[in-house]
């Protein structure tokens, strides 16, 4: 069996409405969205007291870069309320707090599909190890008969 890796300890949560467009209005319009997703990491990096403010120690959740993204690169949203967690390695999960209703149906989706995936993938496994086993009986036989064929023609 696999090892199960240590999880991070979660030390804290908290939520936050993080004002963007303080930050967005500063740059050309082309590099708004950029912009934002930067702004929201360094609005968490000081929040989320991250002693050396390192940038690469904050991770945005998929769903909350689509959403930020949502209407294009020219004009990200004003703000966005989002949950933080801390973990003891340092690092900050940041996701959006109200999902819509459709993702998150599709999240659900996706979740069954891969507990099904797994249940497969075991079922396969199964089956190839009563494979092998099978195999290694017949080899055996087959053993048994060729001696016993050199044993009549001796």
């Amino acid at each position: 069996m696999a090892k199960k890796e240590s999880q991070p300890k979660q030390l804290f949560e908290r939520e936050y409405v993080v004002p963007l467009r303080r930050g967005w209005l500063k740059v050309p319009k082309y590099k708004r969205g950029n912009k934002a997703v930067k702004t929201l990491k360094e609005f968490i990096a000081r929040h989320m007291k991250i002693y050396d403010r390192d940038l690469n120690k904050v991770k945005i959740d998929v769903n909350l870069n689509n959403e930020l993204r949502f209407r294009g690169i020219k004009k990200p949203p004003a703000k966005i309320k989002v949950r933080a967690r801390k973990f003891d390695n340092d690092f900050v999960n940041v996701e959006l707090v109200n999902l819509h209703t459709h993702i998150q149906f599709k999240i659900k989706r996706e979740e069954r599909l891969k507990k099904k995936e797994e249940k497969k993938q075991e079922v396969k496994e199964e089956k190839k190890k009563v494979d092998v086993e099978d195999f290694k009986k017949i080899e055996e036989v087959k053993k048994e008969d060729s001696i016993e064929k050199i044993k009549k023609k001796i």
